[in-house]
């Protein structure tokens, strides 16, 4: 593919932003928010946190331009690398890195796309899981989407990670053989360090809050916007609260 040419495929159509790969970058909506992003991404990677994406400006038709990241995004039906052990590890890691590295990020002048929760420890990816994540067949090659970002508790990420990878989620079912989602969860909760993740009470508690107020924001993102397919999102989101309860 040349630079000059876009494609579609996973890269178009997202159920927030408008995506399109253009050669070795990603071309994505940008927004007030985006100066923001884009110094965070490039204080996060000059802390040595390097498996995201390159911040490069925005391009001649206003879209912010990222490096791409090769490798496997996980749609549906959900690929087998999401329940590998590695995946969760590997995950947990990267989250702690990013958490550790956002805590000295000034939030001088700073524009959130989504709003902030407190405490406000670090600086919250808001949207991690496998979707966001890319993967080469044998690791974890990085996390993308970071224009979700904004200020929070480490367990407000730890939360809806777990949601999507340890077996919680409706649309992400874990398969029948293997861990259970009690192991899933001990097994990230150990990659990502013990010593600053939540215990897993207050993990159960914080991510039946995330998923709550995610429909919330999920219902007004679809009345603003007319995509109502997001409230079948939503509705999901509290029927898996409520299990959660």
């Amino acid at each position: 593919m040349s630079a000059g040419d876009e494609t579609g495929g996973d890269f178009t159509g997202g159920n927030v932003n408008e995506v399109a790969r253009v050669g070795d970058t990603v071309r994505r909506t940008s927004g007030p928010w985006t100066p923001t992003i884009h110094a965070l991404l490039a204080w996060v990677r000059a802390q040595g946190v390097q498996r995201l994406p390159t911040p490069l400006g925005v391009d001649d038709r206003g879209r912010e331009v990222l490096s791409y990241l090769a490798g496997e995004t996980a749609g549906w039906p959900v690929p087998a690398w999401v329940w590998e052990p590695g995946t969760a590890k590997d995950a947990g890691a990267l989250l702690r890195s990013w958490h550790d590295a956002t805590r000295t990020f000034s939030l001088t002048s700073a524009v959130w796309r989504m709003p902030a929760h407190e405490p406000a420890e670090v600086i919250c990816l808001n949207d991690v899981a496998p979707y966001n994540m890319v993967h080469d067949g044998e690791q974890l090659v990085g996390f993308i989407d970071v224009d979700m970002a904004s200020p929070g508790p480490r367990a407000w990420d730890l939360a809806y990670l777990a949601y999507r990878i340890c077996g919680w989620c409706q649309d992400m079912p874990a398969p029948p053989a293997g861990s259970s989602r009690d192991a899933r969860l001990a097994h990230l909760l150990d990659s990502y360090g013990r010593d600053a993740a939540p215990s897993v009470p207050d993990l159960m508690r914080t991510m039946r809050h995330r998923l709550h107020d995610l429909a919330d924001w999920t219902e007004e993102h679809a009345r603003t916007t007319g995509a109502h397919h997001l409230l079948d999102h939503a509705a999901m989101y509290r029927r898996d609260a409520a299990r959660l309860t």
